[in-house]
């Protein structure tokens, strides 16, 4: 017992004494661990009669208890000390002046996006999207464009097999949208979203690019009603006041099919630069839903009928902003992209 209470003694000293929580933890480790001089003094209990035995197990719990509680009240002033010692070494002077902190922008080709989607969504009409690595079901037998069909000429693009396909238009989800109406009007939507062809890159083309078609499904549905739709998006987009025209095309998924132009918001059609002296801007390409593609997607084409439109973004942001390349808008070039910032216009 005299030696249990002499431990106790030398552990509370050092405790005491004791400069920072390491030195700490190894005091713990000594005194209280399984081969620490508590646990050596307790192997006499063998010798001892039963009721010595009783009297020093109560005193060792007693030595234990004594010398966590001093571990635990110096683990606490020991923490505080640090925390102190490291306040008082991080000085800040708050005289300096801040760092000025960069804030991105959104994309020219996003702000156009949500700018066409408020317009349309005000319309009435909902945003549907689809997978970008299309089936070639999709993405070209149910609008009209059977296998070997010369059309897809122009859009043979970047096949994963010979039935997958990196969609070439967002028409896809036109056609996925009808098969999921099952037959069942009205539907008015649009798809925005990257598309993919074979074009080579220049300062008008692009392998990637982005497309946003629009689709209205009903019983009565005209060309008046395109024109109508397509007036407003010029006005909106471009600014009130211009005129559109429709010239003759061919789209195997629409029939009538048109090309839309719209009088050039830059000399109010007069002719200049921007339009090539003509006084007009080619923007899209639209026409009525060819009752093929109505009836391969589960429509009565005698009863419904509709108009569907393509637009793409970056023709629409390389007009509206005065942009002279294509290449820009994937180049991540900060110069290009900070013109953009509204906050600092």
């Amino acid at each position: 017992m005299n030696e249990l209470l002499k431990i106790k003694e030398d552990a509370l000293s050092q405790i005491e004494a004791c400069p920072d929580l390491k030195v700490l933890n190894d005091l713990r480790v000594h005194f209280l661990g399984k081969k620490g001089p508590i646990q050596d003094a307790m192997k006499s209990m063998k010798t001892m009669a039963p009721e010595e035995r009783a009297a020093f197990g109560q005193i060792s719990n007693e030595v234990k208890q004594s010398i966590t509680a001093a571990i635990d009240e110096a683990k606490v002033r020991l923490e505080e000390e640090a925390i102190n010692q490291k306040l008082a070494k991080e000085v800040i002077d708050i005289t300096l002046p801040s760092f000025h902190v960069h804030e991105g922008t959104k994309h020219p080709l996003t702000m156009i996006q949500e700018e066409m989607e408020d317009l349309f969504l005000g319309m009435g009409y909902q945003i549907a999207e689809g997978p970008e690595v299309e089936l070639d079901h999709f993405n070209f037998e149910l609008l009209n464009l059977p296998k070997d069909h010369p059309a897809r000429d122009m859009q043979d693009t970047f096949y994963i097999d010979e039935n997958t396909v990196m969609r070439t238009h967002t028409s896809p989800v036109q056609a996925r949208t009808l098969l999921a109406s099952k037959g069942k009007g009205p539907i008015k939507i649009i798809c925005p979203g990257k598309t993919y062809r074979k074009d080579d890159d220049d300062a008008t083309h692009s392998h990637q690019f982005t497309q946003c078609e629009g689709l209205v499904i009903d019983e009565s549905i005209t060309m008046a009603d395109l024109k109508g739709t397509l007036q407003i998006f010029a006005d909106k987009i471009f600014g009130e006041g211009r005129e559109i025209r429709f010239r003759p095309s061919f789209f195997p998924f629409t029939e009538p099919s048109v090309e839309v132009d719209i009088s050039c918001f830059s000399c109010g059609g007069k002719g200049c630069s921007i339009c090539k002296q003509t006084g007009w801007i080619e923007i899209l390409g639209a026409g009525m839903v060819n009752p093929k593609v109505l009836d391969m997607c589960g429509f009565d084409s005698k009863k419904y009928q509709g108009f569907a439109f393509g637009i793409g973004l970056e023709r629409v942001a390389m007009l509206k902003y005065g942009i002279d390349d294509i290449r820009h808008f994937y180049s991540s070039d900060l110069r290009f992209l900070n013109q953009f910032n509204r906050k600092d216009s």
